[in-house]
């Protein structure tokens, strides 16, 4: 009975949850490191700091949070502000951020800001939620009296896929210019002439950098930038819908529409099929973020995949420094940091079809 007893224990200490000694484990650390990196003690270097929190993911570990209680360590919490339209984009952004905030046992309070609200109104929502740092994604990233009154404050901030970075915000970007130029020299060299854009909210600065990068690769190519065939779009479904038919009630339509984000795309794919044509023999849709909806539509989209989870993360992780550096009575360098963009080709994405 002894024995029995004895193997069920070990049964149950098998199936347990995991702990510091299997995150010393993966990471190839000692427990001690470990500890140091949960309780953000600066005498871990940020490579170690790395390996840690890689194998707390991995690992799904939880810190134990009255330890660190115990320990004298306090819990970090992070502001996401969103009023992204976007529910791809966002649910991309939360995975990343909350796989970040989860390995580094940081608090996250998620604010939805509705129109209208003024800065200082969000301002005093952080400060009734008693924040460490706060996390922009788009459109907030590039709303200056927030950035201002946060700054006042002296709440670190991360920035995420702004087109103008502040000398005083962390930032994490894409070459948004640079990728749009290579989606449509790609649709160039499928033989497009006739090659539309539909743009993004122009209150954001992506959007103008996308649109210039399109502009600088027909100009590169011979063709300016037809007027008839830039449309405007604010990044939601509905308006992809309204530019979309626009476009295709041109008496000359295009043969290729290249969309600020795979939203807009995925509506004008299905205005296409509404209209009768093939996608893409007809007619070419391609779109920008490669969110959930870019392989959820027929055809599968072809787009510009931005890395939303991994800006989230990189984001969340210079927030959790900038925290620990300012506990520590540290002035903590402004990062402003360019992620790799990857051209994704899919099904919806073909030759110029023939005359």
């Amino acid at each position: 009975m002894v024995e029995a007893g004895q193997t069920r224990k070990r049964r149950r200490r098998t199936q347990s949850a995991p702990t510091v000694a299997d995150v010393a484990r993966l990471a190839g650390v000692s427990p001690m490191t470990v500890s140091r990196v949960i309780n953000r003690e600066a005498s871990v270097v940020e490579a170690t700091r790395d390996k840690v929190r890689e194998a707390i993911r991995a690992l799904d570990y939880v810190p134990n949070a009255a330890a660190r209680s115990l320990a004298g360590g306090r819990q970090s919490r992070i502001a996401l502000l969103h009023s992204n339209p976007s529910a791809s984009y966002l649910s991309e952004f939360l995975v990343g951020t909350l796989q970040e905030a989860g390995a580094s046992d940081a608090q996250l309070v998620v604010e939805h800001c509705a129109g209208g609200e003024s800065a200082d109104v969000l301002a005093a929502k952080l400060d009734s939620h008693r924040v460490d740092a706060v996390l922009l994604p788009p459109p907030l990233c590039d709303d200056a009296a927030l950035l201002a009154v946060l700054r006042d404050r002296g709440l670190p901030m991360v920035q995420i896929a702004t087109g103008r970075a502040a000398d005083f915000a962390h930032a994490v970007t894409i070459d948004d210019e640079r990728a749009a130029h290579a989606m449509t020299r790609h649709l160039l060299a499928r033989g497009h002439e006739r090659i539309a854009f539909i743009t993004g909210d122009t209150n954001q600065t992506a959007s103008a950098l996308r649109l210039a990068g399109y502009r600088r690769a027909l100009g590169e190519a011979g063709r300016a930038a037809e007027p008839e065939l830039v449309v405007e779009g604010d990044f939601t479904y509905r308006s992809g819908l309204a530019a979309a038919e626009a476009l295709l009630a041109r008496p000359s339509p295009p043969t290729a529409i290249f969309a600020s984000n795979d939203d807009m795309a995925a509506a004008a794919s299905a205005v296409a099929h509404r209209h009768g044509l093939d996608v893409p023999r007809q007619l070419t849709i391609v779109g920008y973020d490669d969110t959930p909806i870019a392989t959820t539509v027929w055809p599968e989209l072809t787009t510009i995949r931005q890395p939303i989870q991994d800006m989230a993360r990189r984001g969340t992780q210079l927030l959790i420094a900038a925290i620990e550096a300012k506990r520590l009575g540290k002035a903590g360098s402004v990062r402003h940091e360019c992620l790799d963009f990857e051209l994704v080709l899919r099904e919806s994405d073909g030759d110029r079809p023939r005359d």
